[in-house]
């Protein structure tokens, strides 16, 4: 079923602090990590009525250079969605979905239109919103991401944290990126390789001098025998 829309024919959308009455149950569904560029993806599911959430993750795989332009992690998202309406029981027939207006979602959209599924376009705000951006960091912090600045608000600072994390050892992370974003092959790996290298030059120095400083003990000892 489509969206519910206005006299423009235009879907409205609304935000679920203050969603508009329903008599029956809402499921909010909404993503974090999907445009960040380092680590899996998350994709968060909440019943209104009893406050229960679902989370699933979206491998980074499906964000690789080599499925690009496959819409992997779309079909993926539509898979765990389908697993998450299950396992909240949901009903086509009382409950309505609130889901993100995010393009992650846009065979998710198009599922529930061909099958009938009625569904409202939100601004997520408020408790899923910050468990499924919150789980995300969590997942980051596994991957060794340590900085203090790191936070749930997604956006270009966020983006920048993560790629200054990815230039300190890249040859050991380039892994957790999301390689198929066009941007990163056109412009930002080069530079995250070449940070990479200009972080190298103090650690090189500094072992040079750690070796001159060995053999100049070696030296001493010798001398003084």
């Amino acid at each position: 079923m489509e969206t519910k829309s206005n006299n423009n024919s235009t879907p409205t959308c609304q935000s679920t602090l203050n969603p508009t009455n329903w008599n029956g149950r809402s499921i909010e569904i909404d993503d974090a990590g999907t445009g960040d560029l380092v680590g899996d993806a998350f994709i968060g599911y909440r019943d209104t009525g009893s406050g229960k959430i679902i989370f699933k993750a979206v491998p980074v795989e499906f964000y690789k250079e080599k499925y690009r332009g496959e819409d992997r992690s779309k079909e993926c998202i539509l898979k765990l969605t389908l697993e998450a309406l299950e396992e909240l029981k949901f009903s086509k027939e009382n409950d309505r979905i609130l889901l993100c207006r995010g393009n992650c979602f846009d065979r998710v959209r198009e599922y529930f239109e061909e099958n009938k599924i009625y569904h409202e376009p939100a601004i997520i705000e408020g408790e899923l919103q910050e468990a499924v951006e919150t789980k995300y960091i969590q997942h980051l912090r596994k991957l060794g991401v340590k900085s203090k600045n790191l936070t749930t608000e997604s956006g270009a600072k966020r983006y920048f944290i993560l790629f200054n994390w990815v230039c300190r050892d890249f040859p050991n992370r380039e892994k957790y990126v999301k390689t198929g974003f066009p941007s990163w092959n056109k412009k930002w790996r080069k530079i995250a390789m070449e940070r990479y290298e200009k972080y190298q030059k103090p650690k090189k120095k500094d072992q040079k001098i750690k070796q001159i400083r060995e053999r100049a003990n070696i030296i001493l000892k010798n001398f003084s025998k």
